[in-house]
């Protein structure tokens, strides 16, 4: 079984000054790149997705400013994957699923923000393709969200999106014991 690092949309708008920040994202980012020099260290492939915005009046990740970078905390390095996206779904219109199969990858170890958005959407489109998949939960961020007047923490929304993902999408572990497993 080969395994892969893919580390979602990990970039500058969702840091303290940026067009999105999200709660915990330092944090988060930080135990991320705890995950890459995991990999790193023992010589398996890592992923970045980038999302680039295109949609008519985007606030954040627009082509061309700082926040659309990949933050420091996960910089690529020379040989490392880039793919760019322009949804949720890290897999819709890009060559994601077929750079995983061409690398006889089997197995995913998720990081990346936002958890109910891009990494929600792209463990379950793994899962559907076959991919066994890890989710690194506090190398995750998201955002309170509401609903109806109803304000939801952040904490909330991402206990609530890891939960709905352990089991049948994704095996929901620390950076900790992943790296333990590796």
């Amino acid at each position: 079984m080969s395994t892969a690092l893919l580390v979602i949309d990990i970039q500058n708008d969702y840091f303290p000054g940026g067009a999105m920040e999200l709660v915990g994202s330092a944090e988060a980012g930080a135990r991320a790149g705890k995950l890459l020099e995991a990999f790193r260290g023992k010589g398996l492939p890592v992923i970045h997705v980038q999302h680039i915005s295109t949609r008519p009046g985007a606030s954040f990740f627009v082509p061309g400013t700082s926040g659309v970078e990949i933050h420091p905390s996960v910089s690529p390095q020379t040989g490392e994957t880039i793919i760019q996206k322009n949804f949720p779904n890290s897999f819709r219109g890009t060559p994601l699923l077929q750079h995983l199969r061409d690398k006889d990858i089997t197995r995913l170890v998720v990081a990346g923000m936002m958890t109910q958005m891009c990494v929600d959407s792209t463990v379950r489109a793994a899962a559907d393709l076959g991919f066994e998949c890890l989710l690194a939960h506090d190398a995750c961020a998201t955002k309170d969200l509401s609903f109806g007047g109803v304000t939801v923490p952040a904490a909330s929304v991402h206990a609530a999106f890891l939960a709905a993902l352990s089991g049948l999408f994704a095996r929901v572990q620390a950076v900790d014991e992943v790296r333990g497993g590796l």
